[in-house]
């Protein structure tokens, strides 16, 4: 009987079979041979012998939300580690993320210098992470610890939370569109903190004395329903603002300093700024009126400028109006007054100013950056009720 040789397709097809055969099986094949593992737990028991004592890591906690914490500040805390094994357990500190400490490292307690302490079994220690409030926002420190336990090799200890400022202002900068030379404006803010204790009032007051007697301040601390109103803060004051009569006209731009004592002495900062109206106004080419600043620009040193302001006087007092120019900014600047005229039926007086620069003036920056504050005309008006005006200037003098 002759016998047929199988097919290619035949032996191809008993090839995948066998295959798939052999391939499901190698896992499982391994699986009976190899114990799993799962993290650092050996389950299967390959690394704990029958009858020989080991150390055994055992940590209540390993996390810890710690909260709020003020920015800039030290905070700490303690995890608690114990050996409940029937052999000493080493630890070793590891990789951190902060400054890590485990207290009676000294040699005398069974510790080193290298960051390694022994643990007798039933003996403990404490893990203490210590870190800084760097900036705003949440927070994660961390700290490994390395273990002789076979069974848990290392450990990581991790304390989350969320840092905020030190103090906090709402607002922070408190804008009065239109304020009276007569006074009476009022504005207030709330000044936030964080710390462990409610905050004092050491001083409170303006950063320039220039026109800071017009200015006057009260506070008062924050109750509780006011603080709830600010995730995290534990403390703070009430300030009120209010603008006197007399203040100059023109643009108003305070600084209020806060001198607080948490228990440490911090300045808090709150701006307070608008434009200060009455009977005098101002008018003409360069007049800024939403800035309420006369721009000048960049001038050439060797050919100067000129330009007029005019100055519109209303009200009983507009015949008693007579600027004087008290101070300029830049020194090379030149400011004449003239005579007023009465405008229309007599209601309004306008009193022109001449503004030159004159060829060959020094060069100079006052553009109005942090860096290159903004010049100056005061006047002294005549005026009652406001009896200087201050105009500022923007204007940079080139070659």
């Amino acid at each position: 009987m002759r016998l047929r040789a199988p097919g290619a397709w035949s032996v191809a097809a008993w090839a995948l079979v066998v295959g798939a055969a052999l391939g499901a099986g190698a896992p499982a094949i391994r699986a009976a041979v190899r114990p799993w593992r799962l993290g650092e737990f050996d389950p299967a028991g390959q690394v704990v012998k029958e009858g020989i004592s080991v150390p055994q890591i055992d940590a209540p906690s390993t996390q810890y939300a710690f909260g709020t914490m003020a920015e800039g500040s030290e905070e700490s805390h303690e995890f608690t580690i114990r050996n409940a094994g029937e052999a000493p357990l080493k630890i070793t500190r590891g990789a951190t993320s902060c400054s890590c400490t485990v207290s009676d490292f000294e040699a005398t307690e069974g510790g080193d210098a290298d960051g390694e302490k022994l643990l007798a079994p039933g003996a403990a220690a404490k893990l203490r992470l210590k870190w800084r409030g760097k900036k705003g926002g949440p927070f994660r420190q961390q700290a490994t610890v390395f273990t002789n336990d076979p069974r848990r090799p290392e450990m990581v200890f991790v304390v989350e939370g969320f840092v905020v400022p030190i103090w906090k202002a709402e607002p922070r900068s408190i804008v009065l569109t239109a304020i009276s030379s007569q006074g009476g404006a009022k504005a207030s803010t709330r000044i936030y903190t964080y710390g462990k204790e409610p905050p004092t009032v050491a001083a409170i007051g303006t950063a320039d004395p220039e026109n800071s007697q017009f200015l006057s301040f009260s506070t008062k601390p924050l109750g509780p329903e006011d603080l709830a109103h600010e995730q995290g803060a534990t403390g703070g004051v009430a300030v009120d603002v209010e603008i006197l009569a007399g203040v100059p006209l023109g643009p108003l731009r305070k600084t209020i300093e806060v001198d607080l004592r948490l228990p440490e002495e911090v300045k808090a900062e709150v701006v307070v700024e608008g434009t200060v109206v009455g009977d005098l106004a101002l008018a003409g080419p360069g007049w800024d009126f939403s800035r309420q600043v006369l721009q000048l620009g960049t001038v050439s040193g060797r050919n100067g400028m000129h330009t007029q302001l005019f100055i519109t006087a209303k009200g009983a007092h507009r015949d008693s109006v007579r600027p004087t120019v008290r101070a300029v900014v830049p020194g090379s600047m030149q400011v004449e007054v003239g005579a007023g005229t009465p405008v229309g039926s007599g209601g309004v007086v306008r009193i022109p100013l001449s503004i030159s620069i004159p060829a060959g003036s020094p060069p100079c920056n006052h553009l109005g950056s942090s860096q290159a504050p903004a010049g100056r005309i005061v006047l002294d008006t005549g005026h009652p009720e406001s009896p200087t005006m201050t105009i500022p200037v923007c204007v940079a003098v080139g070659p």
